[in-house]
């Protein structure tokens, strides 16, 4: 079936536009401080979904990203037993997250994308880190939404409803482009259409993810470049 085209993408970053793990891990070894930035890496970023829950709950208040961030890396830290950064140190590897490299077919992918349709972020990300990381890797968005705007971290449906507020559109011409199938499921539950992007090394060549289709989402594409072709935009 020929699925008619949607009038605005929205992304996911962390993993689906960006190389969080492999930008991370290779900085942290930079740094020479004695452990593998895999693994740093990785205990980072699974101290995501409880610090946001801490907030979902009401534990916390409204607390943006570069925040949360903060807080697990002083966590992280404690655990692999790094004690000699001082406090700049500190705030440098935290902005880490406005660093991140793109994959290597984003770029080309978006600017493709982008002559056909509005394209903007979708991140639980906030605003500055965003754009910062937008500037330095040449992301060309439209326009950066994120949970900073909404005041609420995806799957929260404020997130997803309000992209489409936000362009004044049916959900259902709003497509989300991510690389989770979580996220995707949230999107789809709000009534917008879903593009599963496969980022295999995601979590390092080490933890290769399964990226098989699924047949709940329009489209399933290997890379953004390939999914500009599956949507026409040259």
């Amino acid at each position: 079936m020929i699925v008619p085209a949607p009038k605005i993408l929205a992304f996911d970053i962390f993993g689906t536009v960006v190389d969080w793990h492999g930008s991370i891990s290779r900085e942290v070894d930079a740094m020479h401080l004695g452990v593998s930035g895999d693994e740093f890496a990785l205990a980072w970023r699974r101290g995501y979904r409880p610090a946001m829950q801490r907030v979902m709950s009401g534990e916390l208040g409204w607390t943006l990203i570069d925040d949360l961030h903060r807080m697990i890396l002083d966590e992280v830290l404690r655990q692999f037993g790094i004690g000699q950064l001082d406090e700049a140190q500190k705030q440098h590897l935290n902005k880490v997250w406005h660093r991140l490299d793109p994959w290597p077919d984003s770029v080309e992918g978006l600017r493709r994308l982008k002559s056909r349709f509005t394209i903007c972020t979708l991140s639980n990300g906030n605003i500055g880190l965003l754009a910062n990381m937008a500037k330095r890797a040449g992301l060309p968005w439209d326009c950066v939404l994120s949970a900073e705007v909404f005041r609420a971290y995806k799957p929260d449906p404020a997130t997803y409803r309000g992209v489409a507020k936000v362009f004044d559109v049916a959900p259902n011409e709003v497509m989300l482009v991510a690389a989770h199938h979580d996220d995707l499921a949230g999107a789809r539950a709000c009534g917008l259409r879903t593009a599963y992007i496969e980022r295999p090394l995601e979590l390092g060549s080490n933890q290769p993810k399964d990226v098989s289709p699924r047949a709940e989402n329009d489209l399933h594409a290997a890379s953004l470049i390939a999914l500009a072709d599956q949507l026409g935009a040259s």
